[in-house]
């Protein structure tokens, strides 16, 4: 299928509206009606046109993709194949085949690490990462690193306010790093990292690139031609989604020259019992039963998201984010770590009073969704010196009401604890 043309830009939406839209929002869970979900960085809510596609294909369109000649299975399969068209335009890609499906952006690290690593380091080969990685942009290359000889190197971070020692790279982008995997905007700290431009510097040097972009999918514009990324990894929980979806994009013509990951159906085009032969990319990359709902889903979120624009969303994201930022520095013994100015929809913060692990339990108690603890980054936190931090993250459905009312409740939390 071909790629469906990006949608037109759109007016500003009734924030309150789209609000309305999020079933979970609206009624509250079940053991706290007063809902206050400040936790969209490790996963947002579903808006009812998501979750009518994940109903409908069940409902309407079950059946295995690929393989049936029937016409329940051709339908499965066109929606299928549809949804990687759909993501294919909403980031910009080249083309529907440089999309993989995966079950998000650790399995797709994982994937370029063994797939790709493996077939192009050696010993003396380094691998550029920052501190401010998240584990699944870590892990994966510790693993491949001890496999192939490879030696990891890392982009400094200055302090507590979350920003790269871009100076550094002078020293580190040498001819023997062979990959640049960084994290396009930090999930503990909310640090934006320049990725076009790091992308073009290392790409003139021959480097291959990986862009984290867990945080950075759904909330801003995201155009790979111009990011220029080699990879692009993100999950679609994070962005409207459904769990257990995501994808790896790659620049045209990579994924062709990769070996396949996993084995078993799908990915095959002819087996002996001695030998096999791969389907060409990205089904190569797909072995077994894919997420066909998830991914049918996942579509129905891009289109969503459009239909709001990410224009709307990410100005939105930031108002929400620099009132929060503002509202918590007014609490004694708060603290807020990370950029001091332009930051993604995202506030890090410690109390003077209690331990993280504290503080949203207390929280937790009055309707308040927080993350507290290191956050998938433990280097970096002991880096920091820091035992954790809370995490307070925000999504366009967020109301300034909302964090009014959070913010009282950490400053009773504050009291509580003195």
């Amino acid at each position: 299928p071909m790629a469906i043309p990006p949608a037109a830009p759109v007016p500003e939406p009734n924030w309150d509206a789209v609000r309305s839209s999020f079933p979970l929002l609206v009624s509250g869970a079940a053991e706290s009606p007063e809902l206050l979900y400040f936790d969209s960085a490790a996963s947002s809510q579903k808006p009812e046109p998501v979750l009518s596609a994940l109903d409908n294909f069940y409902r309407h369109d079950n059946a295995n993709v690929h393989r049936g000649l029937y016409a329940l299975s051709a339908r499965a399969t066109d929606a299928f194949e549809n949804a990687r068209a759909t993501v294919a335009s909403f980031f910009g890609a080249a083309s529907p085949r440089d999309v993989v499906f995966t079950s998000g952006t650790t399995a797709a690290i994982n994937l370029v690490a063994h797939s790709w690593g493996r077939a192009n380091l050696k010993p003396g080969d380094r691998i550029l990462l920052t501190e401010l990685e998240h584990h699944s942009n870590l892990v994966p290359w510790q693993l491949l690193a001890a496999q192939t000889g490879a030696q990891l190197v890392f982009v400094p971070v200055l302090g507590p306010c979350g920003t790269l020692d871009e100076s550094a790279l002078d020293d580190l982008l040498t001819p023997d790093v062979k990959l640049f995997a960084f994290t396009h905007i930090s999930n503990s700290l909310g640090t934006i990292n320049p990725a076009a431009a790091w992308c073009a510097r290392a790409r003139s040097l021959g480097i291959t690139t990986l862009v984290d972009g867990a945080q950075s999918a759904g909330h801003i514009p995201v155009n790979l031609a111009s990011l220029g990324c080699d990879f692009y990894a993100f999950s679609g929980h994070k962005m409207c989604g459904p769990t257990a979806i995501g994808a790896l994009i790659a620049r045209p013509g990579l994924l062709d020259a990769m070996p396949p990951f996993l084995g078993g159906g799908e990915m095959i085009e002819s087996v002996s019992f001695l030998q096999s032969s791969w389907r060409e990319a990205p089904w190569r990359f797909e072995a077994g039963t894919p997420p066909i709902a998830q991914a049918i889903a996942l579509a129905a979120a891009c289109r969503y998201l459009d239909s709001i624009g990410l224009d709307h969303i990410a100005a939105r994201d930031a108002t929400l984010t620099a009132a929060l930022k503002s509202s918590l520095a007014s609490i004694p013994g708060l603290r807020i770590v990370g950029p001091p100015h332009e930051r993604g929809s995202l506030v890090s913060f410690v109390m003077d009073q209690a331990h993280p692990h504290d503080l949203v339990t207390f929280a937790g108690e009055k309707g308040l969704c927080l993350r507290g603890g290191h956050h998938c980054t433990q280097p970096l936190m002991r880096k920091l010196a820091l035992p954790g931090t809370v995490r307070a993250s925000l999504y366009f459905y967020n109301s300034f009401d909302e964090i009014n009312a959070a913010t009282r409740i950490l400053a009773d939390a504050g009291r509580y604890f003195a």
